[in-house]
């Protein structure tokens, strides 16, 4: 019988991408105000358009944020520090709205209850090394190489705006190769073609053997594709070009549509926001169970409502890859994991100043020491206690 097979996309962008420049600044703003005062309460947003940003949002602390200067501190590291990139962090405009959170929010939350009402999703597979799906991985690595090779100067005329998409081919659910890899690269007037219209080929090829190549060859053959900016120029990038606002790149920051994200964003958001640490805890314990190889997927789903502890609903699912039923896997869990924002904050040791970090590259499948949601410390204690079961 042929094997079936299917097709699946995902899709990341870098940290000069306009969404991806607000996220950096709310999530700079949460750690600026974690570093002076742990227990602070952030929900900040940012939006950002052709020479503007814009914070809000609430926030109260016994700290101070510099906010003018740390937006332009961001700006300055992610590359926006010439006008020839459509955005200046010596000139644009900011403009601060923030103000306190309110105090119906902070009852309940300073009990230990949830800072808001949902449901959030956590993952993992076998795929790999980092137990995640391969496409978000790789369109990560993608576009982080981009940044790379621009920092570096390899390929200097580059600039701080990119995307990146992949499409990997399944045979009966395991990876076979990829079909085809997308990547989208600001870049500035001397690659293009004597029209000013297309990038040359000698650039289009630098791009895929500089920053393609060295990412997907051990999955690539001689079919697979590549799309290097297909409009045939990207000068105009960054806010220059596409407005900006925290929170609008859930998937890029989950598990690429392979999982379904949960309800809310992470960035700018303290932990007592479960939007954020649940998701941290959701992963935590999906990683762990894989890890623990009770099962080749798993895919943790949790509900919370605002101003209570534990959670509403906890859902497990192994898409039929495990020998342990759903009663079994959330006795587990239940046996090894606090699911109260006060058992998450302290188990995953929330309330460092670690998010800036968080908001590139996706939250999950990294290995820096402050993901420590990434850790799978559980998975021998799970292991043993599923022999008893």
């Amino acid at each position: 019988m042929p094997a079936r097979k299917h097709f699946f996309t995902s899709e990341s962008v870098g940290e000069g991408h306009p969404d991806k420049v607000c996220d950096q600044i709310s999530d700079a703003i949460l750690d600026d105000v974690l570093r002076q005062d742990p227990y602070g309460r952030v929900a900040c947003e940012t939006y950002v358009t052709m020479g503007l940003l814009v914070v809000g949002g609430e926030i109260t602390t016994t700290g101070y944020v510099d906010v003018h200067n740390l937006c332009r501190k961001v700006l300055e590291d992610i590359g926006y520090t010439h006008p020839k990139y459509g955005f200046d962090y010596h000139t644009c405009a900011i403009i601060n709205t923030i103000h306190s959170q309110s105090p119906d929010i902070s009852q309940g939350v300073d009990k230990g209850g949830a800072g808001d009402q949902g449901f959030m999703v956590g993952y993992a597979c076998k795929e790999t090394e980092e137990l995640m799906p391969l496409p978000i991985m790789l369109s990560h690595k993608l576009v982080a190489r981009c940044a790379q090779v621009r920092r570096e100067g390899i390929l200097k005329y580059l600039g701080p705006d990119c995307k990146s998409q992949v499409t990997v081919e399944y045979h009966d659910g395991v990876v076979k190769r990829i079909d085809s890899v997308v990547i989208a690269c600001q870049h500035t007037e001397e690659v293009l073609d004597q029209t000013g219209q297309m990038i040359t080929k000698k650039a289009r090829q630098e791009i895929i053997d500089q920053v393609g190549m060295p990412i997907i060859k051990k999955y690539a053959d001689k079919q697979t594709k590549f799309y290097v900016n297909e409009t045939g120029k990207f000068l105009i990038g960054g806010p220059q070009s596409d407005t900006g606002m925290t929170g609008r790149k859930i998937v890029v920051d989950t598990y690429g549509g392979v999982a379904a994200p949960g309800g809310g964003a992470f960035s700018g958001k303290d932990p007592t926001k479960v939007d954020r640490s649940a998701a941290y805890m959701a992963r935590y314990v999906a990683k762990n169970i894989v890890a623990a190889g009770l099962a080749e997927k798993c895919l943790i789903h949790v509900a919370y409502v605002i101003g209570k502890a534990e959670p509403l609903a906890v859902m497990v699912d192994t898409f039929g890859t495990s020998k342990y039923s759903e009663t079994q896997l959330i006795k587990l869990i239940n046996d090894n994991f606090d699911l109260t924002p006060r058992g998450m904050i302290k188990t995953l040791d929330l309330l460092r100043p670690i998010y800036k970090k968080t908001a590139c590259y996706g939250h999950f499948g990294r290995t820096e020491a402050e993901f420590s949601w990434e850790n799978t410390d559980k998975a021998v204690t799970l292991k043993k206690q599923a022999g008893k079961l």
